[in-house]
């Protein structure tokens, strides 16, 4: 048993899905899983997706493609991505995991991976349009479509798909976006004059697939907000977009106890209570994920917890494993009350949003960073779908009021 626990809605995580096809409706849906689906759950949160739609599934990692394959995730075309010389391509080629080529020595590996397997590897090429980051610059996109049509009339690859990444997608308005479009736009038509016959070209991520149709293409990959979270939230929460937070963060608090004046609190005493009152502790802590800077103090308010009904702050510095919450002088609250640290906010407590605002970070963060010892409990009418041997229903060690009826799958 752990004192904390992220509850996942599956349900919420496929209607999600359901929600971002409507604003993609002429694109396919890939749902992104990296980062064990943003710290959701890698596997019960894909086929969760794949019930509300999604028809692409898309990891950065390839360990993460062949863990999906392992687990009996079949029936969906698979992307992965990002990789170094002398990763398990034969792997993936042979799990029928397309994958994605952003250098020349990348194909290179991947032709080699497809003769060792013996069958032909389904590539997308990926192209720099101006974020800086993985990908072929315009000019090796077209150094690289002559080895490409020899590995394809060899039978070794296809070339199925064409993708890049923006930029600012958060910023819908923002010059790049057009310039990116643009030149995403000249490399299709330069890749498909060269002969190549592409099946997809996307390009659009969260952002891009809620607010910026003229880039859907063939395909949308929406990462953030298929768990709920907006990847705009400058411009409307998730409630705006059709949105629910898939997961809430919650605890039970350890230790309450009554504490005089002048008490100094947690390391360095950065916060020092200035009335007589009641401290309780939160067993979680920044090897959990929860952000040490989102610690409070005298002049600042901390990361924040709802408790009782109440909205209360982090007093002092974040530990490795637990946090202090000043209660207050008349608290009631005593040892195992529930502390929800985010949610979907429908009940007036926090959501990620507001912690990615306390730590000085965004919520992309706030729920990837979550530590592997945390329990993801996983609820609603898909948790069923959960891994395969996933452990014991979860309800005996959580809370007589939440009836988590799914299951701990890590």
């Amino acid at each position: 048993m752990y004192p904390a626990r992220a509850v996942v809605d599956l349900t919420a995580i496929r209607d999600n899905v359901r929600s971002l096809a409507s604003h993609a409706p002429t694109a396919q849906v890939m749902a992104v899983v990296k980062a064990d689906a943003y710290g959701h759950g890698l596997v019960p949160s894909a086929r969760a997706a794949l019930t509300g739609g999604a028809t692409w599934l898309g990891t950065a990692q390839v360990s993460e493609a062949l863990e999906l394959r392992r687990a009996g995730v079949l029936d969906a075309r698979v992307l992965t991505w990002l990789y170094a010389p002398g990763a398990p391509l034969r792997e993936a080629v042979d799990a029928d995991v397309d994958v994605s080529v952003a250098a020349g020595w990348a194909l290179e590996e991947v032709v080699a991976a497809a003769r060792a397997a013996g069958r032909t590897a389904r590539v997308h090429l990926k192209v720099d349009t101006g974020l800086g980051r993985n990908g072929l610059t315009p000019d090796q996109l077209v150094e690289l479509l002559a080895p490409a049509l020899r590995a394809e009339a060899e039978g070794a690859v296809q070339v199925v798909g064409l993708w890049s990444h923006l930029a600012f997608a958060d910023e819908p308005e923002h010059a790049t976006v057009r310039a990116q479009a643009q030149v995403f736009a000249d490399a299709v038509r330069t890749v498909e004059r060269a002969g190549l016959r592409l099946e997809v070209r996307h390009l659009a991520n969260s952002a891009a697939t809620l607010t910026t149709p003229a880039v859907h293409y063939d395909l949308v990959r929406p990462g953030l907000a298929v768990y709920g979270l907006s990847p705009v939230p400058q411009l409307g929460g998730p409630q705006a977009y059709g949105l629910t937070p898939a997961m809430t963060l919650e605890a039970e608090l350890a230790t309450v106890k009554a504490v005089p004046a002048g008490t100094g609190v947690s390391y360095a005493h950065q916060y020092v209570v200035e009335r007589d009152t009641v401290l309780g502790v939160v067993p979680l802590g920044y090897s959990d994920g929860i952000p040490r800077h989102a610690s409070g103090g005298a002049t600042r308010t901390g990361g924040p917890v709802q408790i009782g009904g109440r909205r209360l702050g982090v007093a002092g510095r974040v530990c490795m494993d637990q946090f202090v919450v000043d209660l207050g002088p008349r608290a009631v609250e005593r040892a195992g009350e529930r502390v929800v640290l985010f949610g979907t906010g429908a009940h007036g407590e926090p959501t990620a949003e507001d912690w990615a605002a306390a730590a000085g970070t965004i919520s992309y963060e706030i729920v990837t960073r979550l530590g592997s010892r945390l329990p993801r409990v996983h609820v609603g009418d898909l948790a069923d779908a959960g891994e395969a041997g996933a452990g014991a229903d979860a309800g005996a060690g959580a809370p007589a009021a939440h009836d988590l009826a799914g299951q701990v799958t890590r």
